[in-house]
């Protein structure tokens, strides 16, 4: 992903991108970005659904970090041909609540009960085009917040529309920049 990222930005051609699994590089993509004075668009999620429930789930991540007898942990369903677990847009999820959560340290892919971490439980299932779940439980009740996809013609929305708002753009982008919340 990143030579291909790096060959269109040289070619003074706007970049769009959804890929996962190389973002440990994008600091190198940045730089290139700023030298060749280009345009970059990156988003785990083009879904505008999505995008609102990250929004949603950070601010409710805020909201809870003020009430320690809840727990939380995140569930994600895809399709079987899904390679990645968890997926971009469950971490992603997973980011918002670790900055808002003062008590989670990290993520693990898996059930856990160590305090500090947070679970992400990745099913594959058939078909299931992406469900996220957002669990908060106590002894006494539950908040969970869901998006779920009833197709891909959402990712494929949003991504059109960034790729025609980055027209003219120069800088590195993504989807909070694009939307109004």
């Amino acid at each position: 992903a990143v030579s291909n990222i790096a060959a269109a930005l040289e070619a003074g051609v706007p970049v769009v991108s959804g890929t996962t699994g190389w973002l440990d590089r994008l600091e190198e993509v940045k730089t290139i970005c700023a030298r060749e004075k280009g345009a970059f668009f990156y988003a785990s999620n083009f879904s505008i659904g999505v995008n609102i429930f990250f929004a949603l789930n950070r601010y409710l991540a805020r909201m809870m970090d003020q009430q320690p007898q809840y727990d939380v942990e995140l569930e994600e369903i895809h399709h079987t041909q899904k390679l990645d677990a968890p997926s971009g847009t469950a971490i992603t999820l997973a980011q918002g609540i670790l900055d808002e959560i003062t008590r989670k340290k990290s993520w693990i892919n898996e059930k856990s009960e160590d305090p500090e971490a947070l679970s992400i439980i990745s099913k594959r299932i058939d078909p299931a085009p992406g469900t996220h779940e957002i669990n908060y439980h106590s002894e006494i009740d539950s908040i969970t917040i869901r998006h779920t996809a009833h197709s891909r013609e959402g990712f494929a929305a949003g991504a059109l529309m960034a790729a025609e708002w980055i027209v003219g753009r120069q800088g590195v982008f993504g989807m909070s920049d694009m939307l109004p919340f």
